[in-house]
């Protein structure tokens, strides 16, 4: 089984809920063992138009699909929940993989580990809650010190309940 983070976003809706909604939606993919999610936390939309903030979040699983499979189940659970592609959209759902054991895939349409978790303050603080001493197997920086390098990003955390 391998280890995947998932990171979860939204800004249409009700953000906690629709991250919910679709974290639950994992629990019923064969090959698919969700283990625990983050608490949420609301950011400013970065490389968007649009004035309203995202709830964001991690999640943890073990699978048995190849990544590839992983990310297509993580494509129609967008899809299912109303998710527009278009770049810049705001949007239901977003879900991305994050890690996927320690490989490092760069391939038409699949890039793992996501090439912007190191920016990211809205992944790398739901991800420290998670994880702070994974390590990127690109960078071999700890969750916790990529963190650190981008602390001045506005976050909010939200309290909410978790599955």
């Amino acid at each position: 089984m391998a280890l995947a983070f998932i990171g979860l976003g939204s800004n249409l809706g009700p953000g906690p809920e629709n991250l919910l909604s679709a974290w639950r939606q994992l629990k019923d993919v064969a090959g698919v063992t969700p283990l625990a999610l983050s608490p949420a936390y609301r950011s400013a939309p970065l490389g968007m138009e649009s004035d309203a903030w995202f709830t964001n979040a991690v999640g943890v699983g073990e699978t048995s699909l190849p990544p590839r499979e992983l990310l297509s189940v993580l494509l129609k659970i967008e899809a299912g929940m109303g998710r527009d592609r278009a770049a810049g959209r705001d949007r239901v759902i977003d879900l991305d993989l994050l890690y996927y054991d320690q490989q490092i895939i760069k391939e038409p349409g699949l890039v793992v580990p996501h090439p912007e978790i190191a920016k990211r303050l809205f992944v790398l603080a739901p991800l420290c809650d998670l994880a702070p001493e994974h390590l990127h197997p690109a960078t071999g920086l700890s969750s916790l010190e990529m963190r650190q390098r981008v602390a001045g990003q506005a976050v909010e955390l939200i309290p909410w309940s978790q599955p």
